[in-house]
């Protein structure tokens, strides 16, 4: 009683198709699949920006380091 049979299924795709028709539904899927696309690429800047900070601090650090100890010298 609780689960969804086959044709519980089949109504509720009949309603989303007669509610968005058929040439809706692959516009709404295209623009998703460019929202998720888009998504990836800004997750995958950030990682890129982040190891350049992280490459550019280490060098700093490394600049520091030097400095200190040729002024001890």
């Amino acid at each position: 009683m609780g689960s969804f049979s086959i044709w519980h299924w089949m109504i509720v795709l009949v309603i989303v198709l007669l509610v968005f028709g058929r040439g809706k539904i692959p516009e709404l899927m295209g623009d998703m699949a460019k929202g998720i696309k888009s998504f990836k690429k800004g997750m995958a800047d950030d990682d890129v920006a982040d190891d350049k900070r992280t490459v550019e601090h280490r060098a700093d650090e490394t600049v520091s380091a030097v400095k200190e100890k040729a002024s001890k010298s």
